[in-house]
C-alpha cells in the first residue's frame, strides 16, 4: 500500500520543488509533475510530485492525518 502526502510548493529551481508539511520543508522532484506553480497543493509520493490537488482536498487530508 502507498500513501502519498499532501504539501504546498513553496519554490522551484528547475526540476526540484521545495514544499512545506507542519513546519517541514524538503525537497521534492517535479520531473513526474512539470506544470506544478509555486502555491500548488500537490501529492509528493517517495521524493516525487504525483499530482495536485485542491486546496480544499489537501486541507480534508491533513485533518485526517492530524496536521
Amino acid at each position: 500500500m502507498c500513501l502519498a502526502i499532501p504539501v504546498k510548493l513553496t519554490s522551484i529551481e528547475g526540476n526540484i520543488g521545495w514544499v512545506e508539511i507542519g513546519g517541514i520543508k524538503r525537497k521534492v522532484s517535479l520531473v513526474l509533475l512539470p506544470d506544478a506553480q509555486v502555491g500548488d497543493y500537490i501529492l509528493i509520493h517517495a521524493g516525487f510530485a504525483i499530482s495536485k490537488v485542491e486546496e480544499k482536498e489537501a486541507q480534508e487530508l491533513f485533518d485526517l492525518l492530524n496536521i
